[in-house]
């Protein structure tokens, strides 16, 4: 299989409700989700058909739907719940999911603050 095929979607944004702070939970802020998908390409290439490969379109508006859903306190749990939802495509052997929050609540000047989990078949 030809499972070093990738597919990468950077940039989803949406807006959620995740941190520790009540403030965080309260007044929300944008985060910012980068996938990348590791699974075989060779099915749709050959048949040129959508249905034989991830949609990208698709899987952003599920991460969406994650970064809106039900606010956790930390990334890490943010990020889990948007691979196990990648992976529930079996087609998909691993999957990288970063979430950035960048404007968390740091008290010193900072770009951008992430966590990068990584997470496959067993």
């Amino acid at each position: 299989m030809d499972f070093a095929d990738e597919i990468t979607l950077t940039g989803v944004r949406a807006f959620g409700f995740h941190g520790v702070y009540a403030e965080e939970k309260r007044e929300g802020q944008e985060f910012v989700v980068d996938v990348v998908l590791q699974l075989s390409l060779r099915p749709a290439a050959e048949s040129d058909d959508v249905a034989d490969t991830v949609h990208y379109g698709e899987l952003a508006e599920r991460i969406v739907a994650h970064v809106e859903g039900d606010a956790v306190d930390l990334l890490e749990t943010l990020a889990q719940r948007i691979a196990d939802d990648v992976l529930a495509d079996e087609r998909v052997m691993l999957v990288t999911v970063t979430v950035h929050k960048p404007q968390a609540p740091i008290t010193v000047p900072f770009a951008d603050v992430s966590v990068t989990i990584r997470r496959g078949r067993a």
